[in-house]
Formats: structure tokens, C-alpha cells, sequence
């Protein structure tokens, strides 16, 4: 295991003129649980070094071209001889693409200590687009920078597990407030960004206002030189760290008056650290620096005079500020480094999720058809089962329905409604943040989606149910088959109502289960046996439940062998629908209808194949009814001659039909012990259970499932 930390080019890894890159890393990497396997690699010319975990990268003098591109290249160099598990790559994006190209296959961090509208590699939109998807994690050093980033980033693209922000850090130290010098502190560049220019031109009148207070000033600045002259005003210039945290340690009063949007500073936070009263501007990040600070209203020297010289009349409120300063202060190295070993933790050591590591109560979205524009005619559908049995086991659910956005939302730009669609579940897994998507014939959801979902959200377990024939002298098999395998590559378990060992298309078996048609206490609530019935056989067919008509011209070769059936049986009420114009039906008249009849046909589309039966099966057997059912679905492996009556073939099937028609109590003894056989084991509760241990792999002793101990 290797974690890999670039630092920009020329930042210096060394007491001697640190950057606040170099001290915020070096300061987390000496609490890390990781330290053993963490190499910082940078570019410093002094020989002194922060950490013997420091790697450095020697270049040799270029006439033409980068030296940034250079340094990236010996870089690119090692990882290719000993590549990292981890690469976190601090305040330069524009790194990624060399890595990238180059084919750098390791997870990547991206740390912004800056603004990051500001720099190379993430000023536009698609910049920043892209290293949301090609990064494990993108690590700001304040809310602000984080919401600089996100500007003109639709809400709920990017998941909020991936942008986390981890302040910079500082060293609580023990503070003597006896010790606690009449000084008052300015630490940064000497420039008019800093704001320097403001505070010189405050400290001088304050000076000789206040004879026994002096003004500290550490730092330089190169190019934009402002001085300002006074006896008690000590320019220290730049100082090693441990000499500036020693003046904090004895100021009263620290300030850090950008005009620039700071991104976080360290000023605030290490005076905070050290119990001064600080004073700040309010810009970019630097309020999140402290909890207790006076906040300028205007960024001025007038303005900051006033607040000065209110903290120096007013003792008590000085040492208020400053008590509160220190109390208060969380922002420790402990506290950041914990939080980045928290997710290189999870990036390293990304486990199947199981029961003993998750809420016993899960966040679910339920993508699949539930059917809100048809007006209830389609509501008792196995959607719904499933959809109870997740309710009754205590989750969460958010109920997705694919088919009635889609419906809703199209038009001339998306046609269909998909993209519209898929863009809605990218923005209600970011506001739900679900632990599971379970999918039902959610054929309009892209695989590129649940990619990036699955990227986003490294715990998200995806699963899909699908109950149509997959026999290949079935209908659509082709269409069928390939609605399975176009998401196979992003679902975790995928949950058939035909045996999966019958079919020799599909990858990877053990992601494959097989689930019976699940029944509902709530929607099957006849009980035929317990009457008599007007009418002896129940068959109903449509031409599509969406369609809810009969189509013209349109073939079944189930009318056929009904229609042969009727004539080789003769003295038998047959209650027929979908047949000979007589229109299906649905949902309450659906009840109706099966309430009068003593058996029902569980026929199905295309030669029987194990274990696959519509869904017709439950609102038969689950409402009463003797099931009629092809010995060829082998679905005595579950039912014994008792509980359900299978025929060989047509002639078979008759003379069974004629024989129960006439024995009452064979009829409602069939009809009763297959009800309540399959209303226990094959019930919608079970089925859900089913569908979340296998997706989990859950090892779960007391779930017995009926369907895979037979």
C-alpha cells in the first residue's frame, strides 16, 4: 500500500520558507495512522527537510520548455516504477491531465488551498466537470472554496459524499495569559492584497496614539514593496514557523485584513490557536477560520483603527475575545488528520457492505413503473409487491416512478424524456443519498448513470428485478436478454423469475438469483375455496399492459391452445378475456371477474422454461384458485400435486379440468394449501428480504428462503 502526496512545483517542503501547503501537509502526515505509507514528493532546493517521508524530485536546468511539465514527468517516472494506491495532488488540477495521459491508474485526490476559479485546470466549467469525474475525492480548505468550485454546477450533480471540505490546521498550545505582550501582530505577504497597505497606515496612528503598545510585522514581499516606519513598529521579515507560532503566543491582538477572498488563513487560525483577539476582514474563507473574532464591516483603515483601538481601551473585552479565541478552537491537526485518514480509509479499504456495518434500516429508491398516469389500472402489479415487502421490512423508500416522468417531461429537445429521467435520479440519490437502488424494467436508465453513480457513491449497491420471458423460443427474447446485459456491468445482483441455470447468456452466474412472482397479503384477499363458483376456468390475456386494448391484427398463440382447450373440454365454463374481442381487464374489475371461478390458467407467453411464469401466477393462487400450471416450468420442485394441478400437455390439461369441476372438495383442498404455501414462502416480504441480503451478501443464519433450500 502507497499513498503518493504532490505538492506543487517549487512549494518548499522545509522549515526554512514554508508554503501553507507544505505545513498543512506536514503537520496531518505526523498523526496519520498511514504515515509507514506515505512518500510527499515536491521540488525544494534547501537541504533541510520537514519529514524523512519526503521524496525530492531533482530536475536538471532547461533552455526551453516547463519545468512544471518537466517535474511532472520524473514524477509520472517513479509511479510507473512503483505505483500508489492513492495519489493527492495539492492545489495544482492541471496535474491530472499529465497523469491521466500518461496512464496513471491510481485514485486521485485533489486538495484546493486556493480559489479555485482562480487556477490552471479549474476555471471553466467543463475544467471543473472533469476532475469531478476523474477524482475519489476533491478536498477544499473552506465552504467558501468548495461553493466557488460548485458555481454553475447543477445542483446535485456531483455527490456530496465526493466534495468534502478539511480546514487547514494549527497547533492548540498551552498559553499563559499572564505572558500576553501588548503587541499587535500582522503575519502574511506585505502587500496590498493582504491588505497590508490598510493595516500600516491604521498601526502608525495607533502607535502614537498608545505609547506602550508596539506593532509586529512578519513577512516580505518581492514585487508590490509597502513600507511603513515607526520606533515601536519591528519588521522580522520572514521567520521559520516555530518563531512565528512563539510571537502569537505572546500577542494580544493578531489581524488579517485581506482585500482578497483568502480562501481560509492561517493568520486567524494559528492567532485563534494562540489566544489573541483577532480582528479580520470579511472575505473569501477567512471567517471560517475562528469562532470568536471582531469582523469588519468596511475594509478600511478608519474602520480598522475604531476596532483596534476598542480592543486596546477595553480590557476585559480583549481578554474575552482572546479566551473565547482559544476555548473555542477546533480546528487542530488532529481533527484534520483524522479526517483525512477517514477517507483514505475508505478509498483503500472499500468492503462489501453487510448488516453488521450498515444502519439496520436502509435508504432505498425504487426505479420502476408504478404506473400514476393510468389512474390506478395497473396498480396491483409486482412493483407494488416488491415495493410493499421493502416497506414492511422498515426501510426507507422513495418511490421512482421511470414511466411517468418520462411521460411528463419529454418534449422536442428529449423526445423520449430519458435524459430528463436520468437526470433526476442523479439529483435524487444526491439529495436522498440511498444505500440501495433496486431497479424494475428501468430500461430508460442509462448505464453511464449507474457508472457514474457508482462512482460517486462507492457504497451505493445497485440491483434489478426483471420479470418478463427470457426463453429463446419465447417472445422478444433478443430484446429481453439484451435489457438484462445492458446494466449487468454496474449491478451488483440481478433477480429473474426464471431459474438463471436455465439460461447460457448470462455472465457471471453468481450475480445472478432466481425470485418466484411475489404475492401480497393486501392485494390478494379472495379466497375462492371457501365458495362455490359460477364459473369453472379463468384466463385472462392482454396485448400489453400498457396498451390495456387488444391490438388489431396482432397474433397470440395462447388463443389458440385456449381456443383448442374450450373445444376438447366439453361442459366447462370458460371465463375468457383478451380472446375473440372480448376486451382484458383490470385492476377491480380484474377481481371481479377471477372471484367467480374455481381454477385459473397459468399460461404463459412462449415454451415453458424452469421456473418462469408471469405474474398471473400470484393473483391465481394467491386468490383461491386451483393453478393450472405446465409441468415443464418444474414447479414441483415448490408444489406438490396437493397445492397445484400440472398438466403434460393439452389433452392432459383437460381431463384435469374436467375432473375438479366435478369433485368440489378436491377443488377447494388444492386451491386452499396452495394459497397458503405460497402466500408463506413466496410472499412479498420474503422476496424483498431476498433481493437486499443478496445484494448485501448477507450472511443472515435465520433466513431460510423457501425457493433455494428445495
Amino acid at each position: 500500500m502507497k499513498i503518493s502526496i504532490l505538492l506543487p512545483y517549487k512549494e518548499n517542503f522545509s522549515p526554512k520558507y514554508p508554503g501553507a501547503v507544505s505545513l498543512f501537509v506536514n503537520d496531518t502526515l505526523k498523526l496519520s495512522r498511514y504515515k509507514k505509507n506515505i512518500k510527499v514528493y515536491g521540488n525544494t532546493k534547501y537541504k533541510k527537510k520537514f519529514s524523512r517521508n519526503y521524496k525530492n524530485i531533482i530536475l536538471k536546468k532547461l533552455f526551453i520548455g516547463s519545468q512544471s511539465e518537466n517535474y511532472m514527468d520524473e514524477f509520472i517516472k517513479i509511479e510507473k516504477l512503483n505505483p500508489s494506491h492513492i495519489i493527492e495532488i495539492h492545489n495544482r488540477p492541471h496535474y491530472l491531465k499529465y497523469l491521466i495521459n500518461e496512464g496513471v491508474n491510481s485514485k486521485f485526490v485533489l486538495y484546493f488551498h486556493n480559489d479555485p476559479l482562480t487556477m490552471t485546470g479549474s476555471k471553466t466549467l467543463s475544467e471543473r466537470k472533469y476532475l469531478v469525474e476523474i477524482c475519489d475525492k476533491i478536498v477544499f480548505n473552506s465552504d467558501w472554496s468548495k461553493k466557488r468550485f460548485l458555481e454553475k454546477i447543477p445542483s446535485g450533480s456531483v455527490s456530496s459524499e465526493k466534495l468534502i471540505v478539511i480546514f487547514q490546521s494549527a497547533s492548540k498550545n498551552k498559553i499563559n495569559f499572564k505572558n500576553k505582550k501588548k503587541w499587535i501582530t500582522f503575519v502574511g505577504k506585505l502587500n496590498r492584497s493582504k491588505g497590508y497597505d490598510i493595516f500600516g497606515s491604521a498601526i502608525i496612528k495607533i502607535l502614537n496614539k498608545y505609547k506602550d503598545w508596539q506593532a509586529i510585522v512578519i513577512g516580505d514581499e518581492q514585487r508590490d514593496k509597502i513600507n511603513f516606519y515607526h520606533e515601536r513598529l519591528k519588521n522580522l521579515g520572514f521567520l521559520e514557523h516555530k518563531k512565528v507560532l512563539n510571537v502569537f503566543k505572546q500577542t494580544s491582538i493578531a489581524v488579517a485584513c485581506s482585500r482578497w477572498n483568502e480562501p481560509f488563513g492561517r493568520t486567524s487560525l494559528e492567532g485563534s490557536a494562540n489566544a489573541c483577539a483577532v480582528i479580520i476582514s470579511n472575505r473569501g474563507g477567512l471567517p471560517e477560520t475562528v469562532t470568536n473574532a471582531i469582523i469588519l464591516k468596511n475594509l478600511n483603515q478608519k474602520e480598522l483603527k475604531k476596532k483596534i483601538e476598542l480592543l486596546i481601551k477595553n480590557k476585559k473585552l480583549r481578554s474575552n475575545y482572546q479566551k473565547l479565541a482559544y476555548k473555542n478552537f477546533y480546528l487542530t491537526h488532529k481533527n484534520s488528520s483524522k479526517q483525512i485518514d477517514l477517507y483514505r480509509g475508505q478509498i483503500l479499504f472499500r468492503k462489501k457492505i453487510n448488516f453488521a456495518q450498515k444502519p439496520e434500516k436502509l435508504r432505498i429508491i425504487h426505479v420502476t413503473n408504478f404506473n400514476e398516469r393510468h389512474d390506478g389500472r395497473l396498480y396491483f402489479n409486482t412493483g407494488r409487491r416488491i415495493n410493499n415487502g421493502l416497506i414492511r421490512l422498515g426501510h426507507s423508500i422513495l418511490e421512482f416512478s421511470d414511466r411517468d416522468i418520462q411521460k411528463y417531461y419529454k418534449n422536442y429537445k428529449d423526445l423520449s424524456g430519458s435524459n430528463k429521467l436520468n437526470s433526476k435520479l442523479i439529483n435524487t440519490c444526491y439529495n436522498f443519498k440511498p444505500d440501495l437502488i433496486v431497479l424494475g424494467h428501468a430500461d430508460s436508465i442509462f448505464p453511464q448513470t449507474l457508472r457514474d453513480l457508482k462512482k460517486n457513491y462507492p457504497n451505493l449497491k445497485i440491483a434489478q428485478w426483471f420479470l418478463d420471458p427470457l426463453s429463446k423460443r419465447g417472445p422478444d427474447f433478443l430484446k429481453n436478454r439484451q435489457r438484462i446485459l445492458n446494466k449487468v456491468d454496474y449491478v451488483d445482483k440481478n433477480f429473474l423469475t426464471t431459474s438463471p441455470k436455465a439460461l447460457n447468456f448470462i455472465p457471471e452466474k453468481d450475480k445472478f438469483h432466481f425470485i418466484p412472482n411475489p404475492s401480497d397479503s393486501s392485494f390478494e384477499t379472495l379466497n375462492n375455496f371457501k365458495k362455490p363458483c359460477n364459473m369453472d376456468v379463468f384466463y385472462a390475456l392482454s396485448h400489453g399492459v400498457h396498451r390495456g386494448v387488444l391490438k388489431r391484427g396482432k397474433f397470440d398463440e395462447r388463443i389458440n391452445f385456449v381456443s383448442k382447450l374450450m373445444n376438447i373440454t366439453p361442459n366447462v365454463k370458460f371465463d375468457i378475456y383478451g380472446v375473440n374481442n372480448i376486451q382484458p381487464v383490470w385492476a377491480d374489475n380484474y377481481f371481479k371477474a377471477i372471484s367467480n371461478s374455481k381454477m385459473g390458467l397459468n399460461l404463459s407467453r412462449g415454451e415453458p422454461i424452469k421456473y418462469y411464469s408471469s405474474d398471473r401466477i400470484t393473483q391465481i393462487i394467491g386468490n383461491g384458485l386451483v393453478t393450472l400450471i405446465d409441468e415443464r416450468t418444474q414447479y414441483r420442485d415448490f408444489f406438490t400435486d396437493n397445492e397445484m394441478v400440472f398438466y403434460k400437455n393439452i389433452n392432459d390439461l383437460s381431463e384435469k379440468i374436467i375432473k375438479i369441476s366435478k369433485d368440489e372438495k378436491l377443488r377447494k383442498k388444492i386451491a386452499k394449501k396452495g394459497k397458503e404455501k405460497y402466500l408463506k414462502y413466496f410472499n412479498s416480504t420474503e422476496v424483498a428480504k431476498y433481493i437486499i441480503n443478496k445484494t448485501f451478501e448477507v450472511q443472515d443464519k435465520k433466513s431460510n428462503f423457501y425457493w433455494e433450500s428445495t
